[in-house]
């Protein structure tokens, strides 16, 4: 367990891959996180890209001005349908394209990227779909 803010930027800065494993995969307190989202905009992305991360944290990410953490809470299969439909209708296609791509999309927000205009969208749709 991942058990302060420090801890966290020290294991995803680290050169040792064990460490790097935990950053990814290793559960945190709810207030770890939101110290990290906080306090730390560039470990945003890595914060995102925890597989343990709580859905809250998500919902205050689906939101963030990077895109690519955007792109990352996308991919996350625990989303909910609340923070989907928020993504599908993200200004950048790429975050709309890797929402399209989760396995776990679920069925309102898959129906709103139907109608989406970007051919890069429902390519990935289709690929999704088969």
């Amino acid at each position: 367990m991942i058990s302060s803010s420090t801890e966290f930027y020290r294991l995803r800065e680290s050169e040792n891959p064990e460490d790097y494993h935990r950053a990814a995969h290793d559960e945190a307190p709810i207030e770890i996180w939101m110290e990290v989202i906080e306090q730390r905009p560039d470990m945003r992305f890595w914060a995102a890209q925890n597989k343990t991360i709580p859905v809250p944290v998500l919902e205050i990410l689906a939101s963030d001005d990077d895109v690519r953490v955007r792109d990352m809470v996308a991919r996350k299969r625990k989303i909910t349908e609340l923070i989907a439909l928020k993504l599908a209708d993200d200004p950048d296609e790429t975050v709309r394209a890797a929402l399209a791509i989760n396995r776990k999309l679920p069925p309102l927000a898959l129906a709103k990227l139907r109608y989406d205009q970007s051919p890069l969208v429902l390519a990935a749709l289709e690929k999704q779909l088969g």
